[in-house]
């Protein structure tokens, strides 16, 4: 697998020292598509962002985030050598904070597991939240992570049911060597039994509770499971840990897995 970084967080930072209104938008229209064709995956990039966001992308350019991202992808090119393919990435701040279009579970979840349009287009992005200060790890996490998921997407397709999203996140985060989210051994263990019956759902409310839990679920009206936020999330990254096989092999071995789509 071949992957190049397109730097992006400038130019999100000067789309926002443009006077807010029609001008602004339009010169995010024009650096995001050419004609029809995305050539920048900005979609999830609100142009209508406020000073926060600014800040925040202050903060990246001064952390020099994508000369991190860069060494992240570097280093999954190599773990990931047996991929066929090229991808483009980028980093895109997300503004979950104060962002009227942004729903953060929603858009977290499509980030996730819905990787058709990015991947078509030949993109890979990485999300940086508003809501949070990402430092260095963070951002390798996130490139790692998303990486992987791309590969995977590209060799099962997106995935069909509750089981297939937990199989992929594990994966994942362990390939990203994430750190969270985190539950204590008892709340895992609960976790793990309330989802036990609906790993083959796939009706949408069901598996966006399972992965975000009750508040997130309350949130947009759908009926909760009885699990703490980011429960399903959490469980996938310590069934991660237990994989026996190198992650790496799973996207680069020729063998179908079983139930894979």
């Amino acid at each position: 697998m071949k992957l190049a970084l397109v730097p992006a967080l400038g130019i999100q930072r000067e789309l926002l020292d443009l006077p807010r209104g029609r001008a602004r938008f339009d010169r995010y229209l024009a650096v995001m598509l050419e004609g029809e064709r995305v050539r920048l995956p900005l979609q999830s990039f609100n142009p209508m962002s406020k000073e926060h966001v600014a800040d925040l992308l202050d903060h990246l350019l001064a952390l020099d985030a994508e000369a991190v991202c860069a060494s992240a992808l570097a280093e999954a090119e190599g773990r990931l050598a047996g991929v066929v393919g090229d991808l483009r990435f980028c980093l895109v701040v997300v503004d979950d904070l104060k962002g009227g279009w942004t729903q953060r579970h929603f858009n977290d979840m499509g980030h996730r597991f819905d990787l058709r349009a990015d991947l078509g287009r030949g993109f890979a992005t990485g999300f940086l939240w508003s809501s949070e200060r990402a430092g260095a790890e963070e951002v390798r996490e996130e490139t790692l992570a998303a990486v992987y998921r791309a590969a995977h997407a590209a060799k099962f397709g997106a995935p069909a049911t509750l089981r297939d999203c937990l199989a992929q996140e594990a994966r994942a985060l362990r390939f990203a060597e994430a750190r969270g989210p985190l539950l204590d051994p008892e709340d895992l263990a609960y976790t793990r039994g309330v989802l036990a019956p609906h790993l083959e759902a796939k009706h949408p409310p069901v598996v966006f509770a399972a992965l975000y839990g009750d508040g997130a679920a309350r949130s947009v009206g759908y009926p909760p499971l009885g699990l703490s936020a980011w429960a399903g999330l959490a469980l996938a990254r310590e069934e991660g840990r237990r994989e026996p096989r190198p992650v790496e092999s799973i996207v680069t071995s020729l063998e179908e897995e079983e139930g894979s789509h």
